[in-house]
């Protein structure tokens, strides 16, 4: 099952070197989602990014990085719901029910389908989905190995994705609360954290 990293919305100091490691322990692919941001801020964060490893970013905002990155390819959202003209390469998209992951699933390389658990991340953002909710749609079909989990998935929970039959599963609080940016001296913690979920993932 994949296992991929959503960076958090804002950007900080230590962001870089974070996403450095990351990579070096077999971090598959980054979202970088930076909304409301000016893209010379996403730039430069790509520009501390080992150029080997910007192969295997996303971005969801300020497309034209895509190609000036040589990154892996674009997310569409409701803020950027269009492809750009005679876009080639990677799409992923963001979904929310069952007949959006059916109309997406086709025509990108694979969706997000949130929130499958309450959010880490996001205060009072409730799961959509019981697990008969979720076995229901993996028996017909719409979840399968193009779809990936996003939205309080953890440790405690990866193998329940795993065993619904999702493609892989989407990490953002679980992994980004265990680095304060006011009060952690290092990141020992996150990539200790990050080697269990690569490992029940796999």
């Amino acid at each position: 099952m994949k296992l991929i990293l959503m960076t958090t919305p804002f950007f900080f100091v230590e962001e870089h070197q974070i996403l450095n490691a990351l990579f070096d322990e077999g971090l598959e692919i980054l979202h970088l989602r930076k909304p409301d941001t000016e893209p010379v801020y996403s730039e430069r964060l790509l520009t501390l990014i080992s150029e080997s490893y910007r192969k295997r970013i996303v971005v969801h905002d300020h497309f034209y990085l895509k190609n000036e990155y040589g990154l892996k390819g674009i997310h569409l959202n409701h803020r950027n719901p269009e492809l750009p003209p005679k876009y080639k390469g990677h799409i992923s998209c963001s979904c929310h029910t069952a007949d959006e992951v059916m109309a997406h699933k086709k025509k990108c390389d694979y969706v997000f389908l949130s929130p499958i658990f309450d959010s880490i991340s996001k205060e009072q953002y409730a799961s959509h989905f019981t697990t008969a909710n979720l076995r229901q749609l993996a028996q017909s079909g719409v979840i399968d190995r193009k779809v990936m989990a996003l939205g309080g998935v953890q440790l405690d929970n990866i193998q329940k994705v795993k065993d619904l039959g999702f493609g892989g599963a989407v990490i953002l609080g679980d992994i980004w609360n265990r680095f304060s940016i006011h009060s952690t001296q290092d990141f020992k913690d996150l990539i200790l954290h990050f080697r269990k979920l690569r490992k029940a993932a796999d």
